[in-house]
């Protein structure tokens, strides 16, 4: 019995039927929560500070992780950020924008994992947040997947 078999027998029986992940990861349309907005602009706000104390004191010398609470924050709230982009649609992965976040992920952590290259990976972590964030939307939503623009 195939899936598409399985799920239209479930649902003539009054069963629900299961969830697929493409609908959980992709939904039409693309889901939305009361304040989602201001969410947004508070971690972004968040991240915005505690990625200049960060910067701040790695470009004074000290290293990353002797920064917890900035080095973590930032951390933390990229990764939310994420969670909240992904919450929205999955396809976010996909544009030139969530591969972008997900290349400055990479980059705080090579900044961790080699302290004596933190300051330059930092830089280039703030250059492509700063280009990304402010790039037209035809290169912000397209898709390496799809080979074009996806808003969706």
């Amino acid at each position: 019995m195939t899936f598409v078999s399985y799920a239209s027998d479930a649902h003539k029986n009054g069963r629900k039927p299961p969830v697929r992940l493409h609908s959980l990861m992709f939904p039409k349309p693309p889901r939305d929560f009361p304040g989602q907005r201001w969410v947004r602009i508070a971690l972004r706000t968040a991240h915005l500070i505690s990625m200049a104390v960060l910067i701040g004191g790695v470009s004074m010398g000290a290293a990353p992780l002797s920064m917890a609470p900035a080095f973590w924050t930032t951390l933390l709230t990229g990764v939310l950020f994420v969670g909240v982009e992904l919450f929205y649609t999955g396809v976010w992965l996909f544009q030139l924008k969530g591969i972008a976040v997900m290349a400055k992920i990479l980059l705080l952590g090579a900044a961790a994992a080699a302290p004596h290259s933190a300051l330059g990976l930092l830089v280039a972590a703030i250059v492509i947040g700063g280009v990304s964030s402010h790039m037209p939307g035809k290169y912000r939503y397209y898709s390496l997947w799809h080979g074009r623009v996806v808003k969706e």
